[in-house]
């Protein structure tokens, strides 16, 4: 079936971004991303050719570099969530082996991380990014964290690589590292969350609340996947908004961070350490940490989660999300005693990173 289709491939993707993701009405910001996508693609086909790469697994995978940007308008870790975003995309084509699969996620996954090199693919894309930046971007920016690889990239090319000097001298804007201190960013999530939690949200997709609480995740079936099943969700939209970014999915992991088990799994990690468990001496919950339920309202372990919002010695006050399966957000009362597994403590300084190896999913 795959070599059957194989010529097509392109095709059928570049079909697939355009109906499915400019959908906008702004027709010139419409024209604007496809433009931007079609410079990524074809300066990553010209690249691979020179290389002695295949230029359609390339293009395939500047068609595709942005998918979750375009498609949800949340710029946090572009190649991460749209590595994640896509996969179940082109698994769903039936046009792909594994290998060609795992070589435009990658491919995908690594477009930011332009200071390492990884494979032929996943540099193919980071350059032809850089290219399309310097040759098309109205502000003429590049950071200057970038100047070495475009001058290679141009020399390459055969193209002079002087102007790239005098662009950097001329802009001197280096990106800037999000301030890792913001102050007592636990009492602003618990700020946040109190107020909109408060609103009563209706967990149906004609609420404007609800809608920006499932934006993160852009599958099609997202409102029926998240439905009367969205009190994770709801802590994670509160915490991207307070600041404490996170990609969709931990990476290599198996669920997404719209699920309980995703949060407290991210939670234990070797870099985290964030969770505590109930019983665990020399604790005390306090207003901005998140407590995980275990079997709350079901028969299954950490099936409920919340933000704690005030507590003493018997109850703790929380904003919740898909309160009692109920599909609605609300601040309640809950028994300190009862059915609670854990909480975790997100430390201020905490900025998300991975440095480990990405393996796509099969």
């Amino acid at each position: 079936m795959i070599c059957d289709k194989k010529i097509k491939r392109l095709d059928y993707i570049r079909s697939f971004v355009y109906e499915n993701l400019f959908t906008a009405e702004n027709s010139l910001k419409k024209h604007q991303a496809w433009s931007q996508l079609s410079r990524v693609t074809s300066f990553a086909s010209m690249l691979a050719m020179r290389r002695g790469q295949d230029p359609e697994i390339a293009a395939i995978a500047g068609l595709l570099h942005s998918y979750y940007f375009v498609k949800t308008g949340v710029k946090t870790f572009p190649g991460h969530n749209s590595a994640d975003a896509v996969r179940p995309i082109l698994r769903s084509s039936e046009l792909f082996t594994d290998k060609e699969m795992t070589i435009i996620l990658r491919s995908i996954f690594y477009q930011d991380d332009r200071q390492r090199s990884h494979g032929p693919y996943e540099e193919i894309l980071k350059d032809a990014i850089l290219l399309q930046m310097y040759f098309h971007n109205t502000d003429g920016h590049v950071p200057t964290t970038d100047i070495h690889r475009l001058q290679n990239v141009l020399r390459e090319l055969g193209m002079p690589e002087e102007t790239v000097k005098a662009l950097a001298t001329a802009n001197h804007i280096d990106a800037k590292l999000i301030n890792s201190h913001r102050e007592d960013r636990r009492s602003m999530l618990a700020d946040y969350a109190e107020t909109l939690a408060k609103k009563n949200i209706i967990g149906v997709p004609e609420n404007e609340d609800y809608r920006e609480i499932c934006k993160y995740w852009p599958d099609a079936d997202i409102y029926k996947v998240l439905e009367s099943n969205w009190c994770a969700a709801f802590v994670y939209h509160c915490c991207m908004r307070v600041g404490l970014l996170l990609p969709i999915r931990y990476p290599n992991h198996m669920y997404r961070l719209a699920g309980v088990g995703a949060l407290l799994d991210w939670a234990k990690l070797p870099e985290t350490r964030f969770f505590y468990d109930v019983n665990q001496e020399e604790f005390d919950p306090a207003r901005g940490d998140i407590v995980i339920f275990e079997k709350l309202l079901t028969d299954h372990s950490h099936d409920h989660i919340g933000i704690v919002l005030a507590c003493d010695d018997h109850q703790i006050m929380v904003a919740e999300g898909n309160v009692d399966n109920e599909n609605y957000s609300g601040v309640l009362y809950r028994d300190r005693g009862h059915c609670i597994l854990g909480y975790i403590r997100i430390g201020d300084n905490y900025q998300y990173q991975f440095n480990g190896e990405y393996i796509p999913i099969p």
